[in-house]
Formats: structure tokens, sequence, C-alpha cells
């Protein structure tokens, strides 16, 4: 019987690596999201087209939803508890009422989304394109916006307690009539033309008095102590 010397068994090893890489990528490709499946928890959609669909009311927490493309899809009262949503499209789709609390919404692009009524604590909506989105009546108390784009986005009537908006962008955002209960972190955030009439900032950490001279409040606007509000208050109604 021949005997495999140093050559031989070098070359077995590095055949059983080989096979072995091979095995990896086939189980790989086996566990590829599989678009074309029913929604349901833990739903693999990731990288699936699903624009302009009817999703309302689905199914769906805990699912990985990545980079999915949910363009116009009415994705109304679903359950995304927990859901990974990072980089995914919601460009007009609308969230009205889901439920979302700890989904991962960071990196998505959401232009001119509704999530109206939402349910979103503690979610993450870090570095997200959320320009003209109507979040009013949301529930996003511990939510994180950081270095989101808010530009023109509604949030009257949405519960702001503990929400993070560090170094977001909030120009022309609508806080008018949000619910702050408890603080809310606005350190860095470029609050120009920010609608913050009545709104009670009085435990708002990371507030500058360069960040209040660009916001828009009113007499009833409540300031950290130290700040005090600009000679230009109120500010002259915005039609756009």
């Amino acid at each position: 019987m021949t005997k495999l010397g140093k050559t031989g068994g070098s070359a077995r090893t590095t055949f059983c690596a080989a096979a072995i890489t091979v095995w990896a990528l086939a189980a790989g490709v086996a566990a590829a999201a599989d678009c074309k499946s029913a929604a349901g928890p833990g739903t693999d959609w990731q990288d699936c087209n699903k624009k302009q669909i009817m999703l309302g009311g689905s199914d769906l927490p805990g699912s990985n939803l990545f980079n999915t493309d949910f363009t116009m899809t009415d994705l109304r009262g679903a359950n995304l508890t927990s859901a990974n949503l990072e980089k995914a499209t919601l460009v007009r789709a609308s969230l009205a009422r889901a439920k979302a609390d700890k989904a991962n919404f960071s990196r998505v692009e959401a232009y001119r989304g509704n999530f109206s009524a939402i349910s979103a604590e503690n979610a993450s909506f870090a570095s997200a394109e959320l320009q003209r989105t109507d979040f009013s009546g949301a529930r996003l108390a511990g939510a994180d916006f950081e270095k989101a784009e808010l530009g023109r986005a509604n949030f009257d009537k949405a519960v702001l307690t503990g929400t993070r908006f560090a170094m977001a962008n909030l120009s022309r955002a609508k806080l008018s009539g949000a619910v702050l209960e408890g603080p809310i972190d606005l350190d860095r955030a470029f609050l120009f033309l920010t609608r913050i009439e009545g709104v009670d900032l009085s435990r708002a950490s990371g507030l500058t008095q360069e960040q209040v001279d660009l916001t828009c409040g009113d007499g009833a606007t409540k300031l950290p102590s130290g700040l005090a509000a600009p000679a230009k208050w109120p500010c002259p109604p915005d039609d756009d």
C-alpha cells in the first residue's frame, strides 16, 4: 500500500478545504432569500422587489427586509416588530398604524413616506432619508434619528419622549404639536426654520442658542435654562 507523504497530505488537505468551501457556497445559495414566499414571522425578503403591492396587515415580526424595495407599497397596519429594514426603499410607501417597535430602519430611503400613527418605539432611523415623511401621531419614544435627513417631516402629535435627533437635519420640519414628556436629544441637529411653536423643550439636551436662533417658535415654546427666544419669533406661515 502506498503511503501519502507530506506532499500527498498537503494535497489532500487542500482538496478537503476546497470541498468545504464549495459546500459552504452551495449552502449559502440554498439559504438565499425567497422573494416569492408569503409574508410571515421571520420572512427573508432581503434584496427582493416588493414595489407597488398590497401588504397591509402583514405579519412580519423579526423579518429580514434588508435592502428590500417597498416603493409605493401598502404596509398599513403591518407587524414589523424587531424587523430589519436597513437600506430598504420606502419611497411613498405607507406604514400608517404599523407596529415597528425595535425595528431597524437605518439608512432607509423613505421620501414622502407615510408613517402616521406608527408605533416605532426604540426603533433606529439612523442615517435614514426621510424628507417630507409624515410621522403625525407616531409613537417614537426612545427612537434614534441620528444623522437622519428629516427636512419638512411632520411630527404633529407624535410622542418624542427620549427620542434622539443628534446631528439630524430637521430643517423646516414640524415639531409643533409633538408630545414630549421627558428629554429629547438635539445635539448638533440642524434646526433651520424648524417649527417648535408650543413645544416644551425645557428638558432638551445638546440644544444651543445658535440652534434656537434658527427655529420658529412662539410665546408658548419652552426652552432649557440659559436659552432665550430670538427676536424674530414668531416666524411667518410655511405654505410649502
